[in-house]
């Protein structure tokens, strides 16, 4: 297998190609950014937008199968956010049709379902979706289904929020917290579900979508921990490992989304709505089909995935202190929310 991995440079992606190659396999990663990795010399690189389809045709060529990673998150702007997430998804599937190609694993979003009002959420649930990258990613299914239906096996995964080594983000904010002794606040009184999903066991869904029977693969499936318990709960694991006594503090949401709204607007924060319109509520999906279907079994609970992130960045926290952005890959500004950090 040579498999092309678009987003190879961002967190899923590092750690799909590592999974990759430990299980013998060829890669090639293709991404806007450089893959700076001590695995480059292992992996072809291609710096490249997956809206460019010649480049996306020239850097393909030769690859057996593809695992399209690659997207624009919530906080890039509404054009990027949708010529990558549709037109990019549109350009990945042309051209492994068109180099013949016959397996495309697409990496889609819970963010589809928006914010349901009942739980489980299935995969035949209405997709509603929030903001411009919900609603994206709605339509980049759309064109999944659109190549499904002409014979190109399209497995697409519904990830929960994943996190593991390479991941910080908004996770970075906590953890941050967390190292240097603070308690942390939840929106809402942090007795909702939230289920989580460690990076390893999405590796392990991608794999079997890669490796298994084409009637089985070839539809939508959830992928989350099968073990979770409430944010206060799942979270404070953390501050008990870092081990300064520190807890959970709930605050209560409509102000702190109002608030949140507000500082958002202004560019003062750099939690979105996604973020904070989901923090105070359940949030988690069925994963039986996977199970059944695919015989998905996470090996990892919320906790066991957050603490193991935890311990990962502070390992690594001398290599990222300094740098900041709007990926996964690296802490997000906290903006006035560092001001906040003092209360607590």
């Amino acid at each position: 297998m040579n498999v092309f991995v678009t987003g190879g440079s961002g967190f899923l992606g590092i750690n799909l190609v590592r999974y990759l190659l430990a299980n013998g396999c060829g890669v090639v990663s293709y991404d806007i950014a450089a893959f700076d990795y001590p695995e480059r010399d292992k992996v072809r690189c291609v710096l490249g937008d997956i809206r460019d389809a010649q480049a996306v045709e020239d850097a393909m060529r030769g690859c057996t199968h593809v695992v399209h990673c690659a997207a624009a998150l919530p906080l890039y702007s509404k054009e990027d956010i949708y010529s990558t997430d549709v037109d990019g998804t549109r350009v990945v599937l042309e051209t492994a049709v068109k180099l013949g190609i016959d397996r495309v694993v697409h990496i889609s979003s819970t963010a589809v379902y928006g914010v349901p009002d009942h739980h489980p959420l299935y995969e035949t649930d209405e997709l509603v979706g929030v903001g411009d990258y919900g609603q994206a990613k709605i339509l980049a299914e759309e064109v999944c289904n659109e190549f499904r239906s002409q014979g190109l096996c399209v497995p697409t995964l519904r990830p929960k929020s994943f996190i593991g080594p390479e991941r910080l983000g908004v996770f970075a904010l906590f953890y941050d917290w967390a190292k240097d002794g603070k308690g942390f606040p939840l929106l809402g009184n942090g007795k909702n579900k939230y289920q989580l999903l460690d990076v390893e066991d999405l590796c392990a869904a991608i794999w079997i979508c890669l490796t298994g029977e084409r009637e089985r693969v070839n539809d939508v499936f959830n992928i989350g921990a099968a073990e979770f318990g409430t944010m206060k709960e799942d979270f404070q694991a953390v501050l008990d490992y870092a081990g300064f006594g520190r807890r959970i503090k709930c605050i209560p949401a409509g102000p702190a989304v109002a608030v949140l709204k507000l500082l958002e607007k202004l560019k003062l924060s750099p939690l979105y709505k996604w973020v904070y319109d989901t923090a105070s509520t359940d949030s988690w999906v069925s994963i039986e089909k996977a199970q059944k279907t695919l015989g998905f079994a996470p090996k990892r609970s919320n906790q066991d995935a957050l603490i193991r992130n935890y311990q990962w960045y502070l390992d690594n926290l001398d290599s990222f202190a300094k740098s900041s952005g709007i990926s996964h890959r690296v802490p997000w500004s906290q903006g006035i929310l560092k001001i906040a950090k003092w209360f607590f």
